[in-house]
């Protein structure tokens, strides 16, 4: 089957896009067939082959989400937008919240070790007033 979709180029931390037609099998950053166009992101500045891009669509050539999505925006395809969804970060988030709510769970039971209730407040108290009734013993001998 053949894609549309975006092949990522550019340096760590400015990503670029090549618009690339390629086999679904090969992988991303692998061989293609043509090259239809370039999305920056950074400037939201897409340049591409419209005609080739019709052409191929026409051809049976299928779209990646993100690809349609942007070509929807371009006018190039007149469809409505598709739902991306980011499975992994749906994950990352759900983990993050469990994570979150166990270092609070922590923290409560943290406070509730940490105060000291009354009666060991004056457990502390009296070994001071003995030490110091053992000293004033001890000054009077």
């Amino acid at each position: 089957m053949i894609i549309i979709r975006f092949s990522r180029v550019g340096k760590k931390g400015h990503a670029q896009y090549k618009v690339v037609l390629a086999e679904k099998s090969f992988p991303v950053q692998g061989k293609c067939i043509e090259q239809l166009g370039s999305y920056d992101p950074h400037q939201k500045l897409a340049v591409l082959k419209a005609d080739r891009i019709k052409y191929w669509i026409g051809e049976g050539a299928a779209c990646s989400d993100s690809v349609h999505n942007m070509l929807v925006n371009e006018g190039i395809l007149k469809a409505d937008k598709r739902k991306v969804s980011i499975k992994i970060e749906e994950k990352e988030v759900e983990e993050k919240e469990e994570k979150i709510e166990e270092v609070k769970e922590e923290i409560k039971t943290e406070e509730v070790v940490k105060k000291p209730s009354e009666t060991e407040v004056e457990k502390k108290e009296e070994p001071k007033k003995e030490a110091s009734t053992e000293e004033a013993k001890e000054e009077k001998k």
